[in-house]
């Protein structure tokens, strides 16, 4: 199949210059997509354009990354109601160091002869003096053409305006194209579909000064069905550094996926082939209670990105998560499964000889206000224990029933968990 082709069944097309599909057809393509180093980590949003250099690159074409040491220290107006904070260069090399990390899990940086680069636009935006920048690139481009770029007019309508330094970007962004086919031979370009502008700027601008074609492709940014920011739960950014959001917390984003996203999701976010998202597919239309589609779909995903072993774990875990067996995990599961839920750490003698009463460690953790309610709760039957219901104010836990010596999952209800960390 052309990649173009690939492209286009898995809906990432959104716009693309005329001879794409025939360029893609003749020629081994050397492509690039930029990626601003906004914080040491790329985050799911940043997953589509990943992705698409990587299959890129397993159709056989040279997949180029940018991380952007030059231009990030502008910021790109694209999508942005605000001028970005800027940077300083330690910020910015710091940042570069985890982006290349990262992009690593991706692609193939030894495989011949198409092997993947990074590379930092700061090897020559950062040697050009103001005025040969504006001799050999600026002369080119007019102050109307720049208005008409959709991120530089949505920010002139907006109350801030937009700064010189950031009306700035487009040029830069072009000057990135031309360094990119004069020393790589490339000729295709690929971003989010605000990125089209910038795109087509650095077509224009190779096109002036040497004479050749070159390509643009943009895909469609990622929203869900309900309309929402994509990669955005309630606490905050999913980043793909595990250090930020946790492997288990990752497979929980995507397991959470909406029906009506699931297909696209599988589209977009894993190698899986057309028949095989087709089966997922009539099994998600058929049952979609079974919710084959978001396990493949979480497994796939965290495999991508942390590996199987992690994505192993961490699918265990969510099976186990409502059932008894959760006392029956690993400690470090078991924390990153309630990384952000209330604890409280006991002195693990608190719980020697016959132990503690259930009475009194609910009182104890503050899941109840006094003795008397928290008596209450337990003979109602709203206290947990690893999902097993406690119904008997009587009833101890002792030391040697805590997951490796050291923790207890209580909940409260169906929905407040709490962890007590035996010290």
């Amino acid at each position: 199949m052309n990649l173009y082709d690939e492209f286009a069944w898995r809906g990432m097309v959104y716009d693309a210059t005329e001879g794409l599909l025939d360029a893609f057809a003749r020629d081994r393509v050397t492509a690039y997509i930029g990626f601003d180093p906004t914080a040491a980590s790329l985050h799911v949003g940043s997953l589509l354009p990943v992705m698409a250099l990587a299959r890129l690159q397993r159709f056989g074409h040279v997949p180029i990354a940018i991380v952007g040491g030059g231009t990030g220290m502008i910021g790109d107006p694209s999508g942005k109601s605000q001028e970005r904070t800027l940077l300083s260069n330690e910020q910015i090399a710091e940042n570069i160091a985890g982006l290349r990390q990262q992009l690593s899990r991706f692609l193939d940086f030894n495989s011949s002869p198409n092997a993947a680069r990074i590379v930092n636009n700061a090897d020559w935006l950062a040697g050009f003096d103001l005025l040969g920048f504006l001799r050999d690139t600026g002369k080119y481009f007019t102050v109307n053409y720049m208005l008409q770029k959709e991120s530089v007019n949505r920010r002139l309508e907006s109350e801030d305006g937009i700064s010189y330094t950031e009306f700035s970007y487009l040029l830069l962004q072009a000057r990135d194209y031309l360094e990119l086919f004069d020393r790589f031979g490339c000729t295709l370009q690929m971003g989010g579909s605000d990125q089209w502008g910038n795109i087509t700027a650095g077509i224009d601008l190779i096109r002036k000064l040497r004479a050749a074609k070159a390509h643009g492709l943009v895909m469609p940014l990622v929203t869900t069905s309900a309309g929402a920011k994509f990669g955005k739960t309630e606490a905050g950014t999913v980043w793909l550094d595990p250090a930020r959001t946790s492997p288990f917390r990752f497979y929980q984003f995507w397991l959470n996926t909406d029906d009506r996203d699931v297909v696209r999701y599988l589209k977009y976010f894993t190698f899986l082939e057309r028949t095989a998202i087709d089966e997922v597919e009539a099994v998600t239309q058929n049952a979609p209670e079974q919710r084959e589609g978001q396990r493949v779909l979480a497994l796939e995903a965290t495999s991508l990105v942390h590996g199987a072993d992690h994505a192993a774990r961490a699918a265990h875990a969510s099976a186990l998560l409502f059932n008894e067996d959760i006392a029956t995990l690993d400690v470090d599961d078991v924390l990153a499964v309630f990384d952000d839920v209330p604890s409280t750490e006991l002195p693990a003698d608190a719980l020697a000889g016959d132990g503690i009463g259930m009475v009194d460690l609910v009182t104890r953790v503050q899941l109840a206000a006094s003795k008397s309610d928290a008596r209450r709760l337990v003979q109602s039957g709203g206290v947990y224990v690893y999902n097993r219901r406690i119904s008997d104010p009587q009833e101890r836990l002792t030391r040697d029933q805590a997951i490796g010596g050291r923790l207890f999952v209580l909940r409260k209800g169906q929905k407040q968990n709490h962890l007590i960390r035996l010290t």
